[in-house]
This record gives C-alpha cells, sequence and structure tokens, in this order.
C-alpha cells in the first residue's frame, strides 16, 4: 500500500465530486475538471473527504494507487485555488505582451515570437517582463510554463533569457591547472 495513496483528500466549501467509471469530475468556485483515473483505483467519498481504494491487493495495481490519489488531489487543489507559475525575461531589448489568446516576444531574435496560448491557461505580462501563467490543470499550466521558457533558454555566461522566477543557473566547472 503506498503512504500517499492511503491519505485521505479533503474537500473543501464549494467543491462537488462526481465518481464516475474510470474519471473523476471535480467542479468548484475557479471551474471544472474531469480527471482519468488508472486501472485497479477507486474513489469513495465519506463526509467531506475523499479517499482512494484500490480494486484488489495487486502488486501491479498498488503501483497506481498513490499516483491517482495525487492527480485527484491536484484536481481539487485547481478547482479550487488554482495553479501558478511565474517567468522573467533577462535581457536588453527582451520583452512580452498579450493580445487576444497570443504573447508576442522579443528574445533578441531577427523577428517576434508568438506563442499560442492552450485552452484553460492564463498568461498574464507584469513590466513588460515578468510572465505569470495561471490556470486549473496543474500539467497544462506546467507545460505552458516550459514551453514558454524553452522559446530562449537562459544561458548562464550571459545571463540572458527566460527563466522561472528565482532559477538559480550553474555555470560548468573550469579547467583546473593541476
Amino acid at each position: 500500500m503506498s503512504r500517499i495513496g492511503k491519505k485521505p483528500i479533503p474537500l473543501p466549501k464549494g467543491v462537488t465530486i462526481a465518481v464516475r467509471e474510470g474519471a473523476i469530475e471535480v467542479k468548484g468556485p475557479k471551474g471544472s475538471m474531469t480527471q482519468p483515473l488508472p486501472p485497479g483505483v477507486r474513489f469513495e467519498q465519506e463526509g467531506d473527504t475523499l479517499t482512494a481504494r484500490l480494486v484488489r491487493e495487486d502488486g501491479e495495481l498498488a503501483k497506481f494507487h498513490g499516483l491517482a490519489r495525487t492527480l485527484v488531489a491536484n484536481a481539487v487543489q485547481g478547482v479550487t485555488e488554482g495553479f501558478k507559475r511565474e517567468l522573467d525575461i533577462v535581457g536588453v531589448g527582451y520583452r512580452a505582451e498579450v493580445k487576444g489568446r497570443q504573447v508576442h516576444l522579443a528574445l533578441g531574435y531577427s523577428h517576434p515570437v508568438v506563442f499560442e496560448m492552450p485552452d484553460g491557461v492564463d498568461v498574464a505580462v507584469d513590466k513588460q517582463t515578468h510572465l505569470t501563467v495561471t490556470g486549473v490543470d496543474r500539467q497544462k499550466v506546467g507545460q505552458a510554463a516550459a514551453n514558454l521558457r524553452a522559446l530562449k533558454k537562459p544561458d548562464p555566461y550571459k545571463q540572458k533569457g527566460v527563466r522561472y522566477t528565482g532559477e538559480v543557473l550553474k555555470k560548468k566547472a573550469g579547467k583546473t591547472g593541476a
């Protein structure tokens, strides 16, 4: 049995759960989300908590126990609080602006880079160099932030590029004279 899978998921006020075969639908103040479930795991609602249980005790199914619980817990957190990733654009002349469902970035190339926002993800620009990616689905928010970062990866030597807020860039060790 998974230690994480055994932990119950508390359901905040205003969150409704609909358990279906192979999926769970979570509705809350920020929106709704359907989370597919791995095979062999079922969920039971007991009052204001949700518990993950295995269909049968089997080593092949046990590996999905903690995964299923974490995916549903992320869905519950997403519809109540949402998820957020912050990025910084560092470099002379580097900037970003939002136009409709697109983010136009000037990243030192000869042309502007256009990034299409995926469904369910919003991007806000502060001071032209600070991006905030928000949404209900943790996976979509993280992937959108990673795709934005991949447009101009941070260079550890010149300190230029798109990086996560607070990210520390490590330089490679130089040659030793020994």
